[in-house]
């Protein structure tokens, strides 16, 4: 059985449409089965309706941080989800949904973890004059970008980059990192244990 799997995104969605289109393969071990979005117009919700994908929106407005998450969880219960992926979902999410979710949530960074955590990984990785910078996905821990590492896939830093361009060649490789790592999750190829990514054939 394919695992029921939900993408959270607060945009455009561009890594949950490289999981959906991963996903159409026969032998993919994972269905998108939710898009899930804090904004409520977000442009990737669109994409997934007219892939016949259920959709569902709900604001964090006006909720407290673990309330929102309690309402998430809900939603994603409901739907009978198993795997989650953060894809460009604009919130911290709290410890105890965290804590649900181990082992079956996962993240995507624009950086070689755990090198530039946070917003502006291509501004930090220029400003620090690395030659290598990268994406990584990663298992959702508690503390922001410190999950145990996954897949990671380099690319260079040019000279005189800025991070617009930097970002620009990084999204290429994320659509095509995302799609692997959701795979092995799904077929049971890697695990979480002990904080750490465990691999098996």
């Amino acid at each position: 059985m394919k695992k029921r799997t939900a993408v959270l995104i607060s945009g455009r969605g561009s890594n949950m449409r490289s999981l959906i289109e991963a996903a159409k393969a026969p032998d993919y071990p994972a269905e998108i089965s939710l898009v899930f979005s804090n904004a409520v117009d977000a442009e990737g919700l669109a994409f997934a309706q007219e892939h016949g994908i259920p959709t569902k929106a709900l604001s964090h407005k006006g909720y407290a941080r673990e309330a929102f998450d309690e309402a998430v969880d809900a939603i994603l219960r409901e739907a009978n989800i198993e795997l989650v992926c953060l894809a460009g979902f604009m919130r911290i999410v709290s410890a105890p949904f965290v804590k649900k979710w181990e082992g079956q949530m996962l993240n995507i960074h624009p950086s070689l973890l755990p090198s530039f955590k946070g917003a502006h990984a291509h501004e930090d990785a220029i400003a620090a004059g690395v030659r290598i910078s990268g994406c990584t996905v990663h298992f959702v821990a508690a503390e922001m970008d410190a999950g145990a590492i996954i897949v990671q896939a380099a690319v260079p830093v040019e000279i005189g980059d800025t991070p617009a361009a930097l970002a620009v060649r990084v999204l290429v490789q994320e659509h095509k990192l995302y799609p692997e790592a959701l795979k092995l999750l799904a077929s049971g190829k890697v695990r979480l244990e002990g904080g750490k990514a465990v691999f098996s054939d």
